[in-house]
């Protein structure tokens, strides 16, 4: 069942090494994981999404539900090098010790930050066997690691064994000629089209910019905007709007200060908001995770939110980041500038029998899911009921 535990320094369980070669370490909270996992981050050739960057979970981890605790969870090799990180948090659920990457339906992507591609290219059976061990020890049934993509920056995920996510993540490659994407993506008529656009817009409610917050206060104007807007498309749609709970709307604030997000919005010069977009970050990618646009009917026909969304690839590519997706999920929008399909899998790693059981029924929900998602009858369906219960309440 596993090595002897010691009790690190710094308040980590180490445990013992498996036979294949990684030992976990288990982290009582973020606040002891920080060294290790801003080291990590630093490395050259990590491989990881902007959603696990220490800043971007801390700052998510003040919304964490009160029945759920942070436990990270450090892999070293034999020599004793930091090979991956999984940021988990474990809730009880049904009776159930069930550890997710933390961030819930907020992070679009759910994978370990690994130390580089060698660390990635070790077996995946190595990384299982380590987290059961680092599992037991914490007194967690299972590991549930959904939406694990199957390729990162082109180095394959070790972790990514299972079935299908419900939906896939949407995304493009940048270059330094912006115009150069652009036209890689999107049709010569599309972009025409785009431009009268935009100068209809102007002639009709003045000049408007791209603008990106640089600071607090610009950054809780755009954040104002965008929980407006959603807030009032969420109703049509009959769907709960997520930012109801305040702290999530302090993990927007915090995760902004925190240099974790980019907050991105085309506005007139009187100042009204016409579109949002919301994004985690690191040195080289940006990832949406919200977008709105202004539910004004008379707006609509300027298509605000594609021209921003055209503004922001022009933005990234100049800054040289070299990737922009757009998060899980189908879309129109997404569809009309992507060029790159990011396959997804939800993988269960069981600990326990109670984990094992845990695992069937999530895998059989899954499945279920993405027949749905992947049956535009059944997807309408579910539309029509949402916006149905919205009228009656």
């Amino acid at each position: 069942m596993g090595g002897s535990v010691q009790l690190a320094a710094d308040g980590a369980a180490a445990e013992s090494a498996p036979a294949v070669g990684l030992r976990p370490e288990i982290f009582s909270s973020l606040a002891a994981a920080e060294g290790p996992w801003r080291a990590l981050e630093a490395l050259p050739g990590v491989v990881m999404t902007p959603y696990q960057r220490f800043d971007w979970v801390n700052a998510f981890a003040a919304a964490l539900p009160g029945n759920a605790r942070p436990c990270p969870v450090l892999l070293r090799d034999a020599d004793g090098r930091p090979r991956a990180l999984l940021p988990l948090a474990v809730k009880r659920e049904a009776g159930i010790r069930v550890a997710r990457v933390i961030g819930g339906r907020h992070a679009n992507y759910h994978m370990p930050v690994f130390a580089g591609p060698d660390a990635a290219a070790l077996p995946g059976a190595a990384y299982r066997q380590a987290l059961a061990q680092g599992g037991r020890r914490a007194g967690i049934d299972v590991i549930h690691l959904v939406d694990q993509p199957r390729l990162w920056n082109g180095v394959a995920n070790p972790l990514a064994e299972g079935p299908a996510s419900p939906s896939d993540g949407y995304g493009l490659a940048l270059a330094a000629d912006p115009d150069a994407v652009l036209k890689r993506v999107m049709s010569g008529d599309a972009r025409r089209k785009l431009r009268q656009k935009e100068k209809w817009l102007v002639a009709a409610h003045g000049p408007v910019e791209h603008h990106v917050a640089g600071d607090a206060a610009e950054g809780e104007a755009i954040l104002a905007a965008y929980l407006a807007q959603k807030a009032e498309r969420f109703a049509q749609l009959g769907i709960s709007d997520p930012f109801a709970d305040p702290s999530a709307r302090r993990f927007l604030a915090e995760a902004h200060r925190a240099g974790a997000l980019e907050l991105h919005s085309l506005r007139t010069q009187a100042g009204r908001v016409l579109a949002t977009f919301v994004g985690a970050v690191d040195a080289h990618r940006f990832s949406g995770m919200l977008t709105s646009f202004d539910p004004d009917p008379a707006l609509a026909r300027f298509s605000p939110g594609d021209l921003l969304l055209q503004s922001l690839i022009r933005d990234q590519a100049l800054r040289g980041r070299t990737a922009l997706d757009l998060g899980v999920g189908e879309a129109r929008y997404k569809a009309s500038v992507c060029d790159e399909t990011i396959g997804l899998v939800d993988a269960v790693l069981p600990v326990s029998l109670r984990g094992r059981a845990f695992g069937l029924a999530a895998e059989a929900g899954g499945r279920l899911k993405r027949r749905i998602k992947r049956d535009p009858r059944l997807w309408a369906l579910v539309g029509r009921v949402r916006k149905a219960m919205a009228r009656s309440a």
